[in-house]
C-alpha cells in the first residue's frame, strides 16, 4: 500500500473547465453526504476557513455549502485521489448535506430494468 503522502494545488488535475469532482463523506460514519464541482479559488477558500466551498457548474459563483441554511460543512480532511482528479472532503456536517433536507443526497436506489 502506497504511504500517505500530500500533493499540491498546482499538481491537481483539473478538467478543461477548470474544475473537479469533490466527494463529501461524513468524518464520523463515512457516509458519502454529496457530490459538488470545485474550482481552485473553492479549494482554497475551503483550506483556509475549514468551511466547503464549491462551484455551481449552473450559477457560475463560488458558494459556501450552509451559508443560506445554516447547514454548513465544517472540513476536517481534504483527500486525494491517486490520479490527482478528485477530491475527498471528510467534514463534519452541522446539518442536512441535501437541499431536500435528506441527511445524504443518496436516499434512493436505482430501480431494475
Amino acid at each position: 500500500m502506497p504511504s500517505t503522502a500530500s500533493v499540491a494545488l498546482q499538481d491537481l488535475k483539473w478538467d478543461e473547465r477548470g474544475l473537479l469532482p469533490v466527494v463529501v463523506q461524513d468524518a464520523h460514519t463515512g457516509d458519502v453526504l454529496m457530490v459538488a464541482w470545485a474550482n481552485r479559488e473553492a479549494v482554497q477558500r475551503t483550506q483556509a476557513t475549514g468551511m466547503a466551498h464549491f462551484w455551481s457548474r449552473s450559477r457560475r459563483e463560488l458558494w459556501q455549502k450552509g451559508a443560506t441554511s445554516g447547514n454548513v460543512l465544517h472540513v476536517v480532511e481534504i483527500r486525494v485521489d491517486c490520479d490527482a482528479d478528485t477530491l475527498l472532503y471528510r467534514v463534519h456536517a452541522a446539518g442536512p448535506a441535501c437541499h431536500t433536507g435528506a441527511q445524504s443526497c443518496f436516499f434512493r436506489t436505482l430501480a431494475d430494468a
